[in-house]
């Protein structure tokens, strides 16, 4: 049984998102698989790369042919150069750095109000509503009994 290291496509159309399987070479591009080994996520700015080490190194090592894009995948992640055997191989891949949390300034005041303030503000509004309201209900039996 020939293996493959290949990329198993996801997403929608114009917004790919590849998985990095293994793969038996005669099934379909996103067909049954035998593991998942990373991600790659080409549209994220840097790109995202994912590849359990271990794992890659365990399928080179039984044979598994990685195909062109998976082995420069494997190249940065730095799993191809510890395959072959050299003694520098680094992950030249960069972690992405954590967005910084929106801080709001103290300084300035709410658009809108807190919800405490806002149950305050109906319950004295209401009794005036109430009479208001019974006001013209009497009046309106009045004239339907003249």
């Amino acid at each position: 049984m020939a293996v493959k290291i290949r990329l198993k496509r996801l997403g929608k159309i114009r917004a790919p998102y590849y998985r990095i399987v293994v793969a038996d070479s005669r099934t379909k591009r996103d067909g049954r698989v035998i593991e998942e080994i990373g991600k790659y996520h080409p549209t994220e700015e840097p790109s995202f790369i994912e590849v359990d080490s271990e794992r890659a190194q365990y399928w080179l090592g039984v044979g598994a042919q990685p195909t062109e894009q998976v082995l420069a995948l494997l190249k940065l992640s730095g799993d191809w150069g510890k395959f072959k055997g050299e003694k520098d191989a680094k992950s030249s891949i960069k972690p992405v750095e954590a967005k910084a949390q929106f801080v709001a300034d103290e300084k300035k005041k709410a658009v809108l109000k807190p919800k405490s303030e806002k149950a305050e503000q109906p319950k004295a509004e209401a009794p005036a509503a109430d009479d208001a309201a019974e006001v013209p209900a009497a009046e309106g039996t009045e004239e339907g009994q003249a």
